[in-house]
């Protein structure tokens, strides 16, 4: 009855203009990221204007600078967002391991590691390479390297390996792992399994040293 009412009043006021759906902000946030994404990789950071952001994105100019004040930010926030996406896609592959099964949870995380990292290089290496910023060290890659990180503790407190120090062979693994896919990409290979095996066999080994 209500929407009969409204209807009602509505064609009583044909010049009425209608209310404007507002998108909740994490949707008009995402909508930007995902706009500025597409066109970093296809046009370049520096050929990208904040014009053709908000022209993808299909928002106006004043939405852009009211999350982002540069685009230096909208960088920064798909740096954050592809490491947020990436642990969560290795989480995942970890999740169907066995709790007790510390190996299999190590090869779990190198599969999804290799195959997230593979199917998204192009937009990695736009984020990551052609951006310079002061940190030596990136918060973005300290979340990655905390989730290998954990892994390796929970093997040693359960006795299936010794490890000097798990935060340097989380970066051993984690940066040979990138420098493999980096050579195969290189290579022309986009298949992940290959980089899988031969890096699993190779990982195995020297946990067991």
């Amino acid at each position: 009855m209500a929407n009969l009412k409204e209807s009602i009043a509505l064609a009583g006021h044909p010049g009425r203009p209608r209310k404007r759906r507002v998108l909740p902000a994490e949707v008009r946030i995402d909508g930007l990221l995902s706009a500025a994404a597409d066109l970093f990789v296809s046009k370049g950071i520096e050929a990208t204007t904040v014009d053709d952001i908000v022209a993808r994105a299909g928002v106006a100019k004043g939405t852009f600078y009211h999350y982002f004040p540069t685009k230096a930010d909208v960088i920064l926030a798909l740096r954050e967002r592809f490491s947020r996406d990436f642990t969560e896609r290795v989480a995942s592959a970890i999740a169907v391991c066995p709790p007790d099964d510390h190996a299999a949870r190590i090869t779990a995380w190198l599969s999804g590691a290799v195959a997230t990292y593979l199917a998204n290089y192009e937009l990695h290496d736009v984020v990551f390479h052609d951006f310079t910023h002061s940190r030596r060290q990136s918060q973005e890659k300290d979340v990655v390297l905390a989730q290998l990180i954990a892994l390796f503790q929970d093997g040693e407190k359960a006795g299936a390996w010794t490890l000097p120090n798990a935060r340097m062979t989380a970066l051993v693994f984690f940066d040979g792992m990138h420098g493999a896919v980096d050579d195969a990409i290189a290579a022309g290979g986009r298949d992940p399994q290959p980089i899988i095996d031969q890096l699993s066999t190779l990982f195995t080994r020297m946990l067991r040293t």
